[in-house]
């Protein structure tokens, strides 16, 4: 393979890429706790959009609404993983990238 056609397949990898990462950017994934008392939605690039706890689980204490908030970021941020990987793979699908 000349230069030249790796240099054009890069850019088109790039171009490719660059829209994945914008196309994330407007994803939203929702991720839930404690039986959806607690409910964080994030974008595909992992910024936080909303936060929303239900009233009654602040009944429940600190130390519970801290569990509550870090299990959904999780639940959330695992969904985002998934999603990432389904937008790059399709990006890259076809895309003959060296190991």
């Amino acid at each position: 393979m000349d230069m030249e056609s790796l240099m054009a397949q890069a850019s088109e990898l790039q171009a490719k890429v660059a829209d994945a990462q914008e196309k994330l950017a407007s994803m939203r994934v929702k991720g839930l706790s404690a039986g959806g008392a607690c409910i964080i939605d994030i974008s595909g690039k992992y910024d936080i959009n909303s936060v929303t706890i239900n009233p009654n689980l602040l009944n429940e204490g600190a130390a519970a609404v801290e569990d509550a908030v870090l299990a959904a970021f999780r639940d959330a941020k695992q969904k985002a993983d998934k999603l990432i990987d389904d937008v790059m793979s399709d990006a890259t699908a076809g895309m003959p990238i060296p190991q």
